[in-house]
């Protein structure tokens, strides 16, 4: 029964979709060509908007192509979404072959089964836009709510899925003046934006080619004269503070491989890389933070505490650091253990002090969901962790200063970034190990994200990674300073604080639930006048 409404689809529409697909992939890292980003969308639009052969009637007025039928548009914008998510999150396998564990069959499952559940959202897009169209050769409805559906659809990624990785408006993230639309709206509204330009620009060729020229135009000069803000710079932020971030490159090893002796090695080249005088130092660190890293460096070793604790003496700072938190599930010491990926914060006296515990878990990663149905899968969380969730965003306390930690992926979900500064944080810490993602374009992905948080909330970021890119990153999003990756090595940075909130910070993902909103009421009150239509 499928097979019908597939054949009933164009091939133009197939190679639009492919086109979308390829388009959607060159606008991310790598290779970052953002600037397709204003017509990446266009061609998956047309293609849906003109995607089955029309009935006798209608071919005798003129008709060539209508809209696809709801199974069909699913079809097209399922498949586009297979394809980029293919295209952008290839790294998954490599992951998953290298360090999950797995073999090489089970990574190319993992994988295929990732694209087909997530492209899900690319298919519900299609579904919103046949809807909206119906059977109209030419359907402004479509064309106008289509960039409120495709920031719905992005909401319901980050919300329901929980993995919003590369939202559209992050390609925009170097464009300062652009950008500065997401202390409003989040990033939200950037997709938005680019949303607006792939609409008109689609709209241009569905339309009767004496009107294209025209609005062909305005949709490519709307699209440069928004680019063009990638060229004006602001001038520096002023900043009165100083950190250094440690990059300690730690390999990822096997637990059989961290023995005694490696590990006090590691312990004690890092506290002397630490330590180390730079040339460049801007002053005395306020702030020295270690990353998130594969190294067995837990809260309660005795080893690693003492450590810390001798390195914040001698230096005289605050020191935050990646590690391994624990805690009795319950009263008595016959409890289970928990276990957290933490961040410990330790005063210039050696105490400790504070501790944030990443409360946004990776699935598979850093604990096993539905553990009845996918225990086959334990030994690839096993090689990573099994770690509790934390329950609080509150900043660690420095010194008066309000350090609003984050750890690894939890950089992509804006409204719980925004809530460490809506909570008082006064500078930004993104501490992670994307060591885990080799040489692919994820570890360029992810730093995009992150610095995309600190544009929202108007923070400067401290971003501390095991194997790069670690920087500082202005409220701009620009990186001020940065390390080259895989080298063990300290960089010291400058940056500010601020306890001014944005729009964004105080209300949240307001934009993006009105986007749904207007997307839900668009399709209540479409269903209704077709019907009354048809009687």
């Amino acid at each position: 029964m499928l097979f019908l409404p597939v054949r009933q689809i164009d091939k133009s529409a197939w190679l639009l979709v492919l086109l979308s697909a390829l388009l959607q992939i060159l606008i991310f890292p790598l290779p970052n060509l953002y600037m397709f980003c204003w017509i990446a969308i266009a061609p998956l639009l047309i293609a849906l908007l003109r995607a089955r052969q029309p009935e006798t009637l209608q071919i005798r007025a003129g008709i060539k192509l209508l809209p696809a039928r709801p199974v069909q548009a699913f079809l097209l914008g399922y498949l586009c979404g297979i394809l980029w998510y293919a295209g952008t999150c290839y790294w998954i396998y490599s992951t998953m072959r290298q360090y999950g564990g797995v073999s090489t069959p089970a990574a190319v499952g993992i994988l295929i089964l990732f694209c087909l559940y997530l492209a899900i959202y690319h298919g519900l897009f299609g579904l919103l836009i046949s809807f909206l169209a119906g059977a109209s050769p030419f359907s402004r409805r479509a064309l106008l709510l289509a960039p409120v559906g495709w920031v719905a659809v992005e909401l319901a990624r980050t919300r329901v899925t929980g993995f919003p990785w590369d939202l559209l408006g992050i390609t925009q993230v170097d464009n300062i003046p652009l950008s500065h639309v997401t202390t409003l709206t989040g990033v939200y509204g950037l997709s938005f934006e680019i949303m607006v330009v792939n609409a008109a620009m689609a709209a241009a060729f569905l339309m009767r080619r004496e009107r294209r020229k025209f609005l062909l135009l305005a949709a490519a000069g709307s699209a440069v004269v928004l680019q063009a803000g990638l060229w004006l710079v602001p001038p520096a932020i002023p900043a009165d503070h100083s950190a250094r971030l440690v990059q300690a490159n730690v390999p990822i090893l096997q637990g059989a491989e961290w023995t005694k002796e490696y590990f006090d090695d590691t312990l004690s080249d890092l506290s002397r890389i630490s330590l180390s005088p730079d040339a460049k130092q801007l002053r005395h660190a306020e702030l020295m933070v270690w990353p998130e890293s594969p190294a067995p460096f837990y809260t309660t070793d005795p080893i690693f505490r003492e450590a810390i604790s001798n390195l914040a003496r001698t230096a005289q700072t605050w020191v935050l650091t990646g590690s391994v938190g624990t805690r009795n599930a319950g009263q008595s010491p016959q409890q289970v253990t928990q276990s957290y990926n933490s961040a410990a914060l330790v005063n210039p006296r050696g105490e400790w002090v504070g501790r944030y515990d990443k409360m946004h878990l990776v699935p598979f990663g850093e604990y096993l969901p539905f553990k009845s149905i996918f225990g086959f899968a334990g030994g690839l969380s096993k090689e990573v962790g099994d770690f509790s969730p934390g329950e609080s965003r509150a900043p660690l306390q420095a010194d008066g200063e309000g350090l609003g930690v984050f750890i690894c992926y939890e950089s992509i979900f804006p409204d719980e970034v925004r809530e460490l500064a809506a909570n008082g944080a006064q500078v930004f810490v993104n501490i992670s190990n994307d060591g885990w993602y080799g040489d692919s374009g994820a570890y360029a992905q992810h730093l995009k994200q992150a610095r995309m948080r600190a544009v929202e909330n108007n923070r400067w970021l401290l971003r501390d990674t095991n194997t790069g890119v670690t920087a500082v990153i202005d409220p701009y999003g620009r990186i001020v300073a940065s390390s080259p990756r895989k080298i063990r090595g300290a960089l010291d940075v400058p940056y500010a604080l601020s306890n001014v909130t944005t729009f964004y910070t105080r209300h949240g993902d307001w934009f993006a639930y009105l986007c749904a909103i207007i997307s839900l009421a668009a399709l209540i009150l479409r269903f209704p006048f077709r019907a009354k239509k048809e009687t």
